[in-house]
């Protein structure tokens, strides 16, 4: 029998490879990993985040990829992040990790210059709130704080209004571009990693979607511009959101 959230609830809490940890405790005690991510680990390897991890599928599939290299998922949805959570530490994957909380609080659960990559998998698009949008420079401001110097985004998207946002998000920002496709599974440039699916993924593809990825370059101390553009929405309703309209 499948498990319900509240016995999710309960293996998460005892899980050595989740951290869960609300406003209220982090303003008072603050985060005893942050800046200190390697005392978890056991070495200095580089740092990869998933932010709106999910299942965790990219989490988990990365880190079993790269074993020296260190993956960490973030996400405020526990039942879901229980997936991942319990195939790490049911197959020993030693290098994943996992963050319940807000991605809005991400400075505080990572030092300056912590992180190597970040990794934005078919998060909600939010047409109708630029701020809320992960690859808005509000956000971006956040991940250049954490990033090191180089740092790189991935994102991974089903949306096209997301899709395009970024890109203009991009050109306004002279951001360096180091990949880029509107249709990734139909340019022949699909590699093991980007091969990796999340459940969701799966289920656009068969429902006749392309997947759009971008992969940049997030600098540092960067005077950010917002986009002043008009982007087409997306026409269709995605799964567990709301109708876009």
């Amino acid at each position: 029998m499948a498990k319900n959230k509240l016995a999710k609830f309960a293996d998460m809490a005892s899980y050595s490879n989740v951290f869960q940890y609300d406003y209220e405790q982090l303003k008072e005690k603050g985060f005893p990993l942050k800046g200190k991510w390697h005392t978890h680990f056991g070495n200095d390897n580089a740092i990869i985040l998933e932010l709106g991890c999910g299942k965790g599928e990219y989490t988990v599939g990365l880190a079993k990829k790269f074993p020296r290299k260190n993956f960490i998922g973030m996400d405020i949805k526990g039942a879901r992040m229980w997936t991942g959570a319990t195939q790490a530490l049911d197959e020993e994957i030693n290098n994943a990790a996992f963050v319940r909380t807000h991605v809005e609080l991400l400075r505080h659960f990572f030092e300056e210059n912590e992180v190597s990559e970040i990794w934005i998998t078919f998060p909600d698009p939010q047409m109708k709130k630029v701020n809320k949008r992960l690859t808005s420079t509000r956000f971006m401001k956040e991940y250049g704080r954490v990033l090191k110097e180089g740092g790189i985004v991935h994102l991974k998207t089903d949306s096209n209004f997301l899709y395009r946002y970024t890109q203009e998000m991009i050109l306004e920002n002279r951001l360096e571009v180091l990949f880029e496709t509107d249709d990734l599974y139909g340019s022949n440039l699909e590699d093991e990693i980007l091969g990796i699916q999340t459940f969701y993924e799966q289920q656009w593809r068969e429902r006749g979607f392309s997947i759009k990825y971008t992969r940049f370059i997030c600098p540092k101390n960067w005077n950010w511009v917002e986009p002043d553009v008009e982007i087409e929405k997306d026409d269709y309703r995605s799964f567990g959101r709301n109708a876009r309209v």
